[in-house]
């Protein structure tokens, strides 16, 4: 017994102390936050993520020291004001009786005591920039008004930009490129002006999706494309799992695997026809021509990395089959780590359907963003890649696309996609039965041991309730959050922005981005920027299923290469990752 008690006090003391070293700044006291600025709301959702509510530029919440409050939703007509008191982490507002005030029973769809007018708000997140509270499911996120005004005196912030973001995302682009050089296998003939100019043209393409209107126009017009094609899925959907009673779908079948995997079926599908009638080739071929003239790469890797931008790891070196035996080992590790670096088509709309959840809005946001975001993995990757393994042999610039088709006919391409589409969904839906299994497994064990060595109650102190025990969450969150704060994502967002880094490199990125989803429809991020970084590093098929995937895939069309891929399968798991934290670090910083 007694040395189980130096153990727990052991382990309890490095806890202490690691957590003493994260948690680098404290927030302050919840009442004194609260009270010292006028909140201006910026979005009220449900627990599927839907706005409710259009917010207004008017729209605000304040409440002073003397427990008095105010609150206006100019959009809904709804006024309202009385007295305030905080328990613990509960908002208590009691109510004036007053016209205009129970319009806010449309929110909750609950009613409320009449007599007593009171309504009770959970504190999420309490810090000097942002507050958000729940109520009956119902996120309510706001930021601080006083801050946004103070920030668009300065000239640099009001473009989005901050010293401290420009520090931040230079400081994480230097540690990325540092860890790349680190890995490299042979240093001195790395060609730095490559890796200059894909980084130029990374900050371009970031530049100009979050700034110049008619680049965004541009993405905003693709991500229109996709959420039509989300739409049209679903009149599918609505067919094959309807009720015969209500011709609707039942609630108890509204859940990942009628709203997403159908998605990835009709998309693959899409995708056949496409590229049997020549569009899609079209489209890679400009790109690739463009990647060869100015990165100075070969033609058979630039067709292979523009490919992957729009099918998946394994369907992209297809139409470089005949060159992947010629293939020397910087141009493999590029096919390779291009794959991991991009998301295809298919999932790129599951994704937008997970982020955007029903709203129409969201649904454009994030389209955009997941474009942008495989786009850039492009030259991103290109620049790892090429640091890891640099270009040594001469390389043939030719741009030849194979002529294959994916069909003897629109109607033979069609089936070939639908039935591709089902294997893909079918693997996914068999992945995320396995690993979240899994998960729950690892999270058992993990919390008997918090339970046996008292860290689950450490653990939810130390976090402030951001995490309740010991789990798998837990120790990805704060492995990665030193990184995290390397390449510029809020501090008080860094667990759990590292959470789904490390849940995508583990397991894989769908169950990154639904805990992405989750955890942005429980309104858990302290910053928008947060998600949208996230949004970006968690693009690609970037984890260890993914080694044996390429191995078995890629191997298949070039048995000669076998052994190699094997050997690039660790290195194209990190120029994956790396390119994909580059593209966050750069919008990070852009954002501010």
């Amino acid at each position: 017994m007694i040395k189980i008690s130096k153990l727990k006090i052991i382990i309890n003391t490095v806890f202490l102390f690691s957590f003493f070293m994260l948690t680098a700044q404290n927030q302050s006291d919840t009442l004194s936050l609260i009270t010292s600025a006028k909140w201006k709301p910026i979005s009220i959702i449900n627990t599927a993520g839907d706005t409710l509510i259009t917010i207004d530029s008017t729209d605000y919440l304040s409440l002073n020291k003397e427990k008095e409050f105010k609150y206006e939703l100019k959009t809904k007509q709804m006024q309202a004001s009385g007295n305030w008191e905080l328990k613990g982490k509960e908002l208590f507002f009691y109510l004036n009786p007053q016209v205009g005030q129970t319009n806010i029973d449309s929110i909750t769809e609950q009613n409320i005591d009449s007599a007593s007018l009171t309504r009770i708000y959970t504190i999420i997140k309490c810090t000097n920039d942002s507050l958000i509270l729940v109520e009956k499911g119902i996120t309510f996120s706001f930021l601080n008004k006083t801050k946004i005004v103070s920030k668009k005196v300065v000239s640099l912030e009001s473009a989005g930009f901050s010293m401290n973001s420009l520090f931040r995302g230079i400081l994480g682009m230097l540690v990325l490129i540092f860890i790349a050089w680190i890995f490299s296998t042979n240093r001195s003939a790395i060609s730095w002006k490559v890796v200059l100019t894909g980084l130029a043209i990374q900050l371009i393409l970031a530049f100009g999706v979050l700034t110049v209107p008619p680049i965004q126009q541009f993405f905003e017009f693709i991500g229109k494309i996709f959420v039509l094609i989300l739409d049209f899925t679903m009149e599918g959907t609505k067919f094959l799992f309807k009720s015969f009673i209500s011709g609707e779908i039942e609630q108890p079948l509204i859940n990942f695997a009628i709203t997403i995997l159908p998605t990835i079926i009709f998309f693959s599908a899409l995708t056949s026809v496409l590229f049997y009638y020549g569009i899609i080739q079209k489209i890679v071929y400009g790109m690739a021509w463009i990647m060869t003239k100015i990165l100075k790469l070969s033609g058979a890797e630039s067709l292979s990395v523009a490919g992957n931008i729009f099918l998946g790891q394994t369907e992209s070196p297809l139409m470089i089959k005949a060159y992947l035996e010629k293939m020397n080992k910087s141009e493999i590790l590029l096919v390779m780590a291009g794959g991991m670096a991009t998301l295809a088509g298919g999932v790129l709309a599951v994704y937008i359907g997970v982020l955007g959840g029903s709203d129409p809005v969201q649904r454009l946001i994030f389209a955009k963003h997941l474009l942008a975001a495989s786009v850039m993995a492009a030259p991103g990757v290109i620049v790892i890649s090429k640091i890891l393994v640099p270009q040594t042999e001469k390389i043939d610039t030719d741009v030849k696309i194979s002529s294959d088709k994916i069909g003897k006919n629109v109607l033979d391409a069609i089936a070939n996609g639908t039935s591709e589409g089902l294997k893909l969904a079918v693997n996914v839906a068999a992945m995320l039965l396995v690993f979240i299994s899994f998960i729950a497994l690892f999270n058992f064990v993990f919390i008997k041991i918090g339970n046996w060595t008292s860290l689950n109650a450490v653990i939810s102190n130390f976090t402030d309730g951001q995490y309740n025990e010991l789990s798998l969450q837990f120790i990805l969150g704060y492995t990665f959050a030193p990184l995290m704060w390397l390449i510029g994502v809020s501090g008080e967002d860094i667990t759990l922005v590292g959470r789904v880094l490390g849940e995508k490199l583990i397991l894989t990125e769908f169950i990154g981005y639904v805990s992405l989803g989750d955890l942005k429809s429980a309104g858990a991020f302290a910053e928008q920027k947060s998600i949208i970084m996230a949004t970006y590093m968690l693009c690609g098929f970037a984890n260890f299923a993914s080694i044996g995937i390429q191995i078995g895939g890629i191997g298949s069309l070039a048995p000669g290469k076998r052994v190699l891929l094997s050997q690039f399968g660790l290195r194209a798991l990190l120029a994956g990752t790396l390119a994909s934290l580059m593209s966050a670090t750069i919008v990070g910083m852009i954002l501010g």
